[in-house]
């Protein structure tokens, strides 16, 4: 028998991750990767009586390796919030979806739990850009001020570390980070404790931050707004936060952000506006390699020839 994590390697997974390994203490294998790597069920190889944890990744990206890790034999606990798909049915899988637009996979988590470990579903809210949420469970949990500073802005920096082409772009590959914020039940221990770690992500994402915002809109209406970012490291790295700030300083709008890849391609972050948190699906899912939730969605590899399609299509769903 063996144990398995597989989880996005952003904030909400691996805040997701920590409050049940915290719960749950149990030496298991993890699978990660970048932020964009969704498809990572299928690096397991599950034998009957296998258990495998799922957390913060599309099951309707991952419903093949899914369903081949049920036929081997072996159990899985699947927490998420993005547009499942059709839901198996099967005696040894147990389901926690819920795509509810105010919701991520820390909040999921930290609610099967009963509030074992709240301080982390709060920072890996805030990581996701679930702002009202967040702030709801610091008030329920009686945060000041400063604290609630302290986790959203830990929340922000863990998820910026996710963001990339690669692990190698990355401050701190997400497993590392996982192993590193471990020990801590609260994270303002770990702020405390482990100040190096957090000033390395804070710098990194005060930097990259800086770059992105020194740009003027590709292009701009009432209702929403595109960014273009260069083929850049620190732009792959800060597109998805960089998307999330827009989308907090201007509430009313959405916001796309268009990142130059090699070879003619495009990556995509979209993000709802925060006043009518719906759609960025939707549209992602017209495209290849598209999909996500209501709020915030994206596409890994938008062919150059499609830009102008996406971006008509984009613009014309939030006249």
């Amino acid at each position: 028998m063996a144990f398995y994590d597989v989880f996005n390697g952003d904030a909400d997974g691996i805040c997701a991750l920590l409050q049940l390994r915290l719960a749950e203490p149990r030496d298991t294998t993890l699978i990660t990767g970048v932020k964009r790597d969704i498809q990572l069920l299928k690096q397991v190889n599950a034998q009957r009586g296998d258990n495998i944890t799922v957390l913060d990744i599309s099951l309707d990206k991952n419903k093949a390796a899914l369903e081949a890790c049920l036929e081997s034999g072996a159990s899985v606990r699947y927490f998420d919030h993005h547009n499942p798909g059709e839901i198996p049915e099967h005696p040894n899988f147990q389901n926690h979806n819920n795509t509810d637009s105010n919701t991520c996979t820390s909040l999921i988590v930290n609610e099967v739990l009963k509030n074992q470990f709240p301080h982390w579903a709060i920072t890996g809210a805030f990581g996701d850009n679930m702002q009202s949420s967040a702030l709801a469970l610091c008030q329920l949990h009686g945060l000041n001020a400063s604290e609630t500073e302290q986790l959203k802005n830990l929340g922000t920096y863990i998820n910026y570390n996710g963001y990339g082409p690669s692990e190698e772009l990355l401050h701190f590959r997400p497993a590392e980070l996982f192993k590193l914020l471990y020990p801590y039940s609260k994270p303002l221990e770990f702020i405390q404790e482990n100040k190096n770690v957090f000033e390395k992500l804070e710098n990194g994402y005060q930097h990259d931050l800086r770059s992105a915002e020194s740009l003027k809109p590709y292009q701009q209406q009432s209702n929403s707004a595109i960014f273009m970012l260069p083929n850049l490291a620190w732009a792959k790295r800060v597109s998805g936060v960089f998307g999330n700030k827009l989308a907090s300083d201007t509430p009313p709008r959405a916001h796309a952000i268009i990142t130059e890849l090699d070879d003619d391609f495009y990556l995509v972050s979209i993000r709802a506006p925060l006043e009518n948190k719906t759609g960025a699906d939707e549209i992602c899912m017209q495209f290849p390699t598209g999909g996500g939730r209501k709020g915030a969605a994206g596409i890994n590899k938008l062919p150059a020839d499609q830009l102008e399609n996406f971006i008509s299509v984009f613009e014309s769903y939030y006249k």
